[in-house]
């Protein structure tokens, strides 16, 4: 009886226990619980959990510089094909805490700079920067030619001589650290003689260390999580003025730090890059894993630097408008006042097969040359990421400047970089017990169904085993009469008399 009494209360919770999980599996409550804890969790605000991890990201970036050292300057000059060799990485470790966050717009918004710190790191590095040297195209020298084409022949070919005579070429050999942060030229510095305006200095990263891009505002997410990290305006600005159509202009997205959470395979996520002027949108790619943490990884397709007539959206980064690029490239010179710097992915990955073939030692590798961003769905937080950029000067003919007599519009690669973070095991860590509890919590409905299946499996074998021990005890209760004769000598109720011996 108590076992049957057991088995039917067993089978009355599982019954409970499926239709409660059923329900809450139909509703999804649960897993709209946990997103809601989630995005209220993910915001800039001070309350949140990850407000002081955005303002000082724990996890190490590190910057890595390479270099095209030219091992044929004067065949190049003479009309042969440039030959460079690779020079790297010179790694640097790179602190971006932000600087002067405050709240704007009755908190809804945030104000920030992120000044960059770089600090050399020779156990990670190919060579030391203070010696190795690297043969390079002349960039001031570029610049001024460039700067001076719209005089008079006669005044440029004044300039020629002066630059001959103080022995300014094509070509230049620095050390590392000089092409980096900087070195004091001859032509720049008699230029400044007669023009105060422009500095003595050149250097590749000049004044970069220490600085910033500029104060960005950003959106809270706090009333939509899909504004979370996004760029509201950057130098006081919500559109740029540098390229000829307004989409161009526009500052899309987020600074690559911060994504919101519930990302998508289908989403495309916008990037604005200070160091391009533009914004830049990325897709998914694959789904990867990084310590054990699930991610999705994004990628900028080949349509992102395409050229104007594969992707007419890229019309307004096309200037000059009659000097449109191929695929791969974007001329930047008009953010960077006037010097003609071409940007692209490394070893012109991506682009136009004539921008590799013209420089001997150029070889794309998707692995070592791609962008991408590996960003835990859930969160959406960057558990590694891989900023790739190339620079690149335009060589052209020049009349005055003989020099450039063999000029044909080569793009020239001068160095790119690699700006790489990885998660580190702390936040990892963390990250893995937020996911673990977002899974379970997600998964308690289906948890509870199972468990009443179960149960219910439970109660049927104990209401089973029950009407078995009840079938066994009737039938040992039934019995047939037995012979009264052998029951009473088998007990003992029949008397023998025996004679006495009366003698």
């Amino acid at each position: 009886m108590a076992r049957a009494c057991v088995g039917y209360a067993t089978a009355a919770v599982s019954v409970v226990l499926i239709l409660a999980g059923g329900a809450l599996l139909f509703a999804g409550a649960f897993r709209t619980l946990i997103h809601s804890r989630l995005k209220k969790e993910i915001t800039l605000t001070e309350s949140s959990r990850v407000f002081n991890t955005w303002k000082n990201p724990p996890p190490p970036v590190y910057m890595e510089f390479f270099f095209f050292n030219v091992t044929n300057p004067q065949e190049f000059l003479g009309g042969a094909k440039p030959r460079v060799t690779h020079m790297g990485p010179y790694t640097y470790r790179e602190y971006r805490p932000k600087d002067n966050v405050s709240f704007v717009d009755n908190g809804t918004k945030v104000s920030a700079l992120t000044p960059k710190t770089f600090v050399f790191m020779p156990d990670l590095s190919a060579g030391d920067p203070s010696i190795d040297l690297v043969t390079t195209v002349n960039i001031p020298a570029v610049v001024v030619m460039n700067k001076v084409k719209s005089l008079s022949f006669w005044t440029r070919s004044a300039i020629s001589l002066f630059m001959g005579k103080i022995g300014t070429g094509m070509f230049m050999t620095h050390t590392v650290d000089e092409l980096l942060w900087g070195f004091k030229d001859p032509l720049l510095t008699h230029l400044h003689t007669f023009k105060p305006e422009v500095a003595e200095d050149f250097g590749l990263m000049l004044n970069k260390n220490g600085s910033h891009d500029g104060e960005f505002v950003y959106l809270t997410g706090e009333h939509n999580y899909l504004d979370y990290g996004r760029i509201y305006t950057w130098k006081g600005q919500k559109l740029m003025s540098f390229w000829s159509t307004n989409q161009s202009n526009m500052i899309n997205g987020t600074d690559g730090s911060a994504f919101h959470p519930f990302l998508t395979k289908t989403e495309r996520l916008d990037v604005f890059t200070a160091d391009l002027c533009r914004s830049i949108y990325m897709l998914f790619e694959k789904e990867v894993e990084v310590k054990g943490i699930p991610a999705y990884r994004y990628t900028p397709p080949h349509e992102v630097l395409a050229s104007p007539k594969n992707n007419p959206e890229n019309k307004g980064f096309c200037l000059p408008q009659d000097q449109c690029l191929d695929d791969g490239v974007l001329n930047v010179a008009t953010c960077r006042d006037g010097a003609p710097v071409i940007v692209s992915f490394p070893h012109f990955y991506l682009g136009d097969k004539k921008y590799v073939d013209a420089i001997e030692g150029i070889t794309p590798v998707h692995d070592q040359h791609q962008t991408f961003l590996d960003l835990n769905p859930t969160t959406g937080i960057p558990v590694r990421a891989s900023k790739r950029a190339q620079i690149n000067i335009m060589l052209e003919r020049i009349t005055g400047f003989p020099m450039t007599k063999n000029m044909k519009g080569t793009i020239f690669p001068i160095m790119f970089l690699n700006e790489s973070v990885l998660i580190d095991d702390a936040s990892a860590e963390k990250l893995h017990k937020l996911l673990t509890i977002e899974t379970l919590v997600s998964y308690f409905p289906f948890i509870l169904v199972v468990l009443g299946v179960l149960l219910f499996i439970i109660s049927i074998l104990l209401l089973i085993r029950s009407r078995q021990r009840k079938t066994s005890t009737k039938e040992d209760t039934i019995y047939s009469p037995a012979s009264t004769k052998a029951d009473d000598e088998k007990n003992g109720a029949y008397v023998g008399l025996v004679p006495v011996d009366k003698s």
